[in-house]
Formats: C-alpha cells, sequence, structure tokens
C-alpha cells in the first residue's frame, strides 16, 4: 500500500493524537468523523445506516467504492477494544482515497455504542442486562441469545440485505488473524482451509500475525459473529485479533494502523468474488470444549 494513504489516516487521526484521548473518545467523535469523511471525500465515500442499538443511537458506518462485490468491516463488538474502532477508521480512510476496484466496502467502526462509550466489553440490552455481543449470534452449537440486542440483529439483517461476500470483524487483543469454525466443537475444518489460510496470509503479510483456525488459536466459542456469518450466509469471514493490549496508547495504535490497514486490504483484494457454497455445520458439538473466557477478553 502506498506511504500517503497512511499518512493520510494519520492526519484525519491527528485529531487524537495524545494518548489518553484515544481512549476518551465518545461514540459522537466517531460519528464526526465518518461524516468528515464523507464530506471531504464525496466521490468515493457514502453514509449507511446499518440499524438501531438498545442505547437509542443507530449504528453508522461509510460505504467506499461503487464495485458489485461488497464486502464488510466490523469493529468493537467488544466496547472496550477501542483500538479496533481506530483502525476500521484509518482503514475507511485509506479506501476513501483509494477505493479498491470493483468493490465496495462497508466499515462500521462501533457496534457496541454503550460499551464503546463507557469503555466495557458488554452492551447493555433493553431491560439494562449486560450481554456480550460476540456472543449473541445465532449458532449451530447454541449461543447466549439469539439476538437479544438490537446491534446484533441488525448487523445480522444487514450482512443479508446488502449480500456480503468477505467480511472482517475486528477485536483486541491477541495477535492472530482466524477463521472459522470456532465453536465448541472438536469438528474445526472447513471445505474451505486452505482458502483461509491464503486470505490470513494476505492479511498478516506486515503485521506477521499467526493465522489459523478460531477455536485452536484462540479457544472455542459459541454466538460468535464470524461463525454466524459463514455458517448462516456462506461470507468469508475472518476474525483479527489487533495489537497486545485493550489500552493501546497512540504508538501502539499507530502500528497497528500501519501493520493492519495493508493487511485489511490485500485480503479484500484477493478474496473470492462469490460466497462459499458449502458452509453448513456438518460436524458434531462438544460442549466440554467451550472455554471460559481468556485473559485477553477480561
Amino acid at each position: 500500500m502506498n506511504s500517503k494513504y497512511l499518512i493520510l489516516a494519520a492526519c484525519l487521526l491527528s485529531g487524537h493524537a495524545l494518548a489518553n484521548e484515544v481512549a476518551s473518545k465518545q461514540y459522537a467523535d466517531v460519528k464526526n468523523y465518518l461524516h468528515e469523511l464523507v464530506r471531504t471525500h464525496p466521490d468515493t465515500t457514502r453514509s449507511v445506516i446499518v440499524g438501531a442499538s438498545d442505547s437509542g443511537d443507530v449504528i453508522e458506518g461509510v460505504i467506499v467504492g461503487n464495485g458489485p462485490v461488497h464486502n464488510l468491516v466490523v469493529a468493537t463488538h467488544h466496547g472496550n477494544e477501542y483500538g479496533s474502532t481506530e483502525v476500521a477508521m484509518a482503514f475507511a480512510a485509506s479506501l476513501a482515497e483509494n477505493p479498491i476496484e470493483d468493490q465496495s466496502v462497508y466499515v462500521i467502526p462501533v457496534l457496541n455504542i454503550s460499551g464503546y462509550n463507557a469503555k466495557q466489553r458488554e452492551e447493555r440490552d433493553a431491560r439494562g442486562i449486560s450481554r456480550d455481543p460476540n456472543r449473541d449470534y445465532p449458532g449451530p452449537c447454541g449461543t447466549e441469545g439469539p439476538h437479544h440486542l438490537k446491534s446484533t440483529a441488525s448487523l445480522a439483517k444487514f450482512i443479508d440485505k446488502e449480500n456480503i461476500i468477505s467480511t472482517a470483524t475486528l477485536h483486541t487483543y491477541y495477535p492472530a488473524v482466524v477463521y472459522p469454525w470456532g465453536l465448541s466443537t472438536n469438528d474445526v475444518s472447513t471445505p474451505y482451509d486452505d482458502l483461509f489460510k491464503t486470505m490470513g496470509n494476505n492479511a498478516t503479510e506486515m503485521s506477521k500475525y499467526t493465522v489459523g483456525n478460531s477455536a485452536e488459536v484462540i479457544y472455542p466459542a459459541d454466538g460468535c459473529y464470524e461463525d454466524y456469518a459463514f455458517w448462516k450466509t456462506g461470507a468469508w469471514a475472518m476474525l483479527f485479533e489487533l495489537g497486545h493490549s485493550h489500552r493501546p496508547t497512540q504508538g501502539d495504535v499507530n502500528e497497528m494502523i500501519r501493520t493492519n490497514v495493508p493487511g485489511l486490504r490485500k485480503m479484500f483484494e484477493h478474496a473470492p468474488r462469490v460466497k462459499a457454497e458449502n458452509h453448513e455445520f456438518t460436524g458434531r458439538c462438544d460442549v466440554r470444549r467451550k472455554a471460559k473466557l481468556d485473559k485477553h477478553d477480561e
């Protein structure tokens, strides 16, 4: 990726240059960033509404490019993982300057709005109960949901309506890019493991993150977005665990942007143009495989 696009992303983030400001941003700041991106790049970038949130805010994003292949980046399922928001915004800025040919890429920097504002992992549902959004999707091995939260229901409808072909979900922290299945099962292979590995290798060319199966590299968990997107729609779904901390400094964030923005672009540039045909889960669930939250999710 040309360095001028990384410089552009850094410039657009310059208003948040101090380390303590990275963690103090609110969702209003993210929306202002997106609106400014649309204003300064009207030929390439448009606003998009994903849907409702239990916070009372609508979930906003941008769509960059005008191509027939629709891909998606969604960050901050977990509200304390604000580093993923920064990478998503920088990726949107780089695309606004130089869209991917033949693609329209949706970027949603924050899914969990109440959690992001409070810098807490969970999101509060309509009754005020804290829920983990990334355990709230339907799945073949069970789930804590499905869809106790308006945000996850909105995103599920969105990826179906917009015919998303490939999608990356951004988290922190455990430097890895992983793929399905991440379910509570010993049958973790898909018919497309080699293709998923190629996507992961493209994504990590600069970051040198670990690439592998989600359950094996991280841990098994049911109700996650990436498994849902692949299982339910055939979208090529990859999970990015960015960096080494839930509390990155601005220097840490800059490094995450430097290595992962080009990786996201290369992954999408070389990703399939059609959805997977054989995306059903044909294995056997084993709830004994499900792990408790690892320390990097605390």
